[in-house]
């Protein structure tokens, strides 16, 4: 347990320090106008899974990255071999993230809402760029056990982030909060591959450039990498689908949703931090037992974090939501689904944590089903089910998605783990 949480904390505060810069910006908006923040929760419904796709192919580096912790130098070839696969994915995302205007329309969100977003699509667009070039060093690091590391990158981020969004989005509106994040994106690439090239045994190496492309190694590392970007693409694409149903309500219940959006990120944090944590645990394991130690502590862990920032949710609802509108209407409608964000919030922190040991056992494809199960069916019905239900009746059906998943991933964990020392053998 010392070991999962002495690499969680950092990776905890790393995150929180980027839900702080989500939530100020979110703020920001919410008291110029709903249509505003509504505008902003269209175009991150976009980008937050683009943005995963990224992150999910090179975070499957880490369970290939952890056994090599005693000689950091070997991890930096398959850095530059991830990397082949993260610019296709980000040239393919950042093309959608151009054509958000065109979704949102096509998707039937109000007008004003889609005449809000501005140059808000290219600037994200630049982001996935960004991410895409210079992404994986973070994975790295924590596949190397060096998860403090990785600290610092994000506070450098968000220190940036929140200095812009403060002196550019009360005049910019969300293009100002669109530059504060491509400030944002472009710091937090600059201090985490500096951060890398800094460990022993990696000083001196760049690790910016790909190299000659190795194809048995990519493919390698594709067999982890694009399920976890396609499991991503699959959850945020359908809770995209669930933002814009939310937004064909009215523009009250997008700004309410995008209000608890925001709040769903604090919730899931810890529960994140820890199933990263578990990754390079799990890779580490030599045998079924150990492998189901880390995950269930894991698992206990994110639970007790999710009831205590859950419960403090519940008491201070009222005065958290305040923060983000002045409507009385989206703050009303926002307060009343407060305890369905608190319960499919923590479903979801258990059913990551599973599938993050699923990935430390290299069995993506196992999330990669579940999700195409759980969340597919949460798109088809999301549309009927808020047009007939309204905003309330959406929440439960993420809700009953995530209970779902929660099975699934804990099942596919429980059979892969148990393949490890047939794996072992035939080795």
């Amino acid at each position: 347990m010392k070991t999962l949480l002495g690499a969680a904390v950092p990776l905890f505060l790393s995150m929180v320090s980027g839900m702080v810069a989500h939530l100020v910006g979110s703020a920001v908006l919410g008291n110029q106008s709903a249509a505003t923040l509504a505008a902003m929760a269209l175009a991150l419904a976009v980008f937050s899974p683009v943005a995963a796709a990224v992150a999910g192919g090179v975070r499957g580096l880490v369970p290939f990255v952890a056994p090599h912790a005693d000689d950091p130098a070997a991890a930096l070839p398959l850095l530059r071999d991830a990397r082949w696969l993260s610019y296709g994915v980000g040239g393919l995302g950042a093309a959608v993230m151009v054509c958000v205007p065109l979704i949102a329309a096509a998707s039937g969100a109000p007008r004003e809402v889609v005449g809000e977003l501005g140059a808000l699509p290219w600037l994200l667009a630049l982001c996935v760029v960004v991410l895409s070039v210079g992404g994986g060093a973070n994975s790295v690091l924590i596949g190397l056990g060096r998860s403090r590391q990785v600290l610092w990158s994000a506070l450098s981020a968000t220190v940036v982030e929140v200095a812009l969004i403060a002196g550019l989005a009360p005049s910019l509106g969300v293009t100002g909060v669109g530059l504060a994040m491509l400030g944002s994106a472009v710091t937090g690439m600059l201090v985490s591959n500096l951060a890398l090239t800094s460990v022993p045994g990696v000083r001196g190496r760049s690790s910016f450039l790909p190299g000659r492309p190795r194809p048995r190694k990519i493919a390698e590392l594709a067999g982890v990498g694009l399920p976890l970007s396609a499991t991503t693409l699959i959850k945020f694409g359908a809770l995209a689908v669930v933002t814009y149903a939310a937004a064909r309500i009215g523009t009250q219940s997008a700004a309410a949703h995008a209000i608890l959006g925001s709040l769903s990120g604090l919730l899931m944090v810890a529960a994140l931090a820890l199933a990263q944590a578990s990754v390079p645990e799990i890779a580490r394991a030599t045998d079924p037992r150990q492998a189901r130690r880390v995950n269930r502590i894991a698992v206990l862990l994110a639970c007790a974090a999710s009831a205590f920032v859950g419960g403090a949710l519940l008491l201070l609802g009222d005065q958290m939501i305040g923060l983000f509108t002045g409507d009385e209407g989206v703050h009303r409608a926002a307060l009343a689904l407060v305890p369905l964000l608190v319960a499919s919030s923590a479903a979801d922190g258990v059913q990551a944590v599973m599938g993050f040991g699923l990935a430390g056992l290299r069995r993506s494809t196992w999330s990669l089903g579940a999700f195409s199960i759980g969340y597919g069916l949460l798109a088809v019905v999301a549309a009927p089910v808020a047009a007939s239900g309204g905003l309330g009746t959406l929440w439960v059906a993420v809700l009953v998605t995530n209970l779902a998943l929660v099975v699934l991933q804990g099942g596919g964990f429980f059979l892969q783990s148990a393949r490890m020392g047939t794996v072992a053998a035939e080795a």
